[in-house]
């Protein structure tokens, strides 16, 4: 084997729906003002008691169950999530005991945003290095959980939920090169911290890199990726803001793909937020299998994340 394929996806969402209505009873926001400033309409909240294991062990579940594969083929997992509670035990061991699997290696990666595209690149890397066969790699978060709900500008973009991946090694390569770094300058921008825990950034500075720098990384990543954005049958960027998703598509010239835009109705979910809207563009048959699709993180450190794959 010379690389690595996605067999299979899935996805999870928990069942409350918040919608801007809702929202104005807690801030002072309107329907409006939200829809014009992120493009958001709803987004799901997970119940008090619904963890992230739970959440993540859900979409996998799905993700399984189509791949043809048993829990005992799993050799590795990865969780990409920064809102895990407990360091220990991690939440892909947590997710491992809920699923029955056998004696898998167990990671979680906290890059924020861009986490499940930095964990999808480590998946392939350690099938290439023949480390792994069957790789589970699944993005969650549970923002809710560290969200100022007294704060317009941030309350109104979170969303919980998970999205996984089953990735196997492949005579042909069918995820490409990851093309993934950080801006330094610019760690702070994003911030889950303090006492008690909450999510907080500085709007503006992410806005403007992503606007002005991010459509020159994104070329490059199709470039690595051998592909031209004209060829692409799907582009799935991190769903932080629609405001920046659509501009950011229009930048690159994918004029025939697919634009992912699940963070109308499911908000920013952070690590969760490409693999379940990837999830969802497969399950409703929206992407031709085989296509070429580029998966981009970016957000949180601030750092981004990218590659081209093949369509399961």
């Amino acid at each position: 084997m010379t690389g690595s394929r996605i067999l299979s996806l899935g996805h999870y969402q928990p069942s409350r729906v918040l919608t801007n209505a809702d929202l104005e009873k807690l801030v002072e926001t309107n329907d409006e003002w939200i829809r014009s400033r992120v493009g958001i309409q709803t987004r799901r909240i997970a119940a008090e008691d619904e963890t992230v294991d739970e959440m993540a062990a859900n979409a996998a579940e799905k993700a399984l169950a189509t791949s043809g594969l048993s829990p005992a083929d799993i050799d590795m997992v990865f969780v990409a999530t920064c809102t895990a509670v407990e360091r220990s035990p991690n939440t892909a061991a947590r997710v491992a005991a809920r699923l029955g699997l056998g004696s898998p290696a167990v990671l979680d990666v906290n890059v924020v945003c861009s986490g499940f595209t930095h964990s999808l690149a480590l998946a392939d890397h350690s099938i290439r290095a023949e480390a792994a066969t069957n790789v589970l790699v699944i993005g969650v978060d549970k923002l809710s959980a560290v969200t100022d709900w007294t704060d317009r500008t941030t309350c109104i973009l979170v969303g919980d939920g998970a999205g996984a991946a089953v990735v196997t090694a492949s005579a042909k390569p069918e995820i490409g090169p990851v093309l993934w770094g950080s801006v330094p300058e610019l760690a702070s921008a994003v911030r889950i911290g303090g006492t008690p825990t909450l999510f907080s950034q500085d709007g503006q500075s992410v806005y403007r890199w992503t606007t002005t720098q991010l459509p020159i990384i994104v070329r490059e990543a199709c470039e690595r990726g051998g592909v031209t954005p004209e060829e692409l049958g799907a582009v799935v960027f991190h769903q932080a803001n629609l405001r920046i998703i659509e501009p950011l598509a229009r930048k690159l010239g994918a004029v025939n793909a697919v634009i992912a835009t699940d963070v109308i109705e499911s908000g920013n979910t952070s690590a969760a937020s490409i693999p379940l809207a990837f999830s969802k563009l497969v399950e409703q048959g929206q992407i031709t299998p085989g296509a070429p699709v580029l998966l981009f993180g970016f957000g949180g450190n601030l750092s981004y994340a990218g590659q081209i794959v093949r369509c399961p």
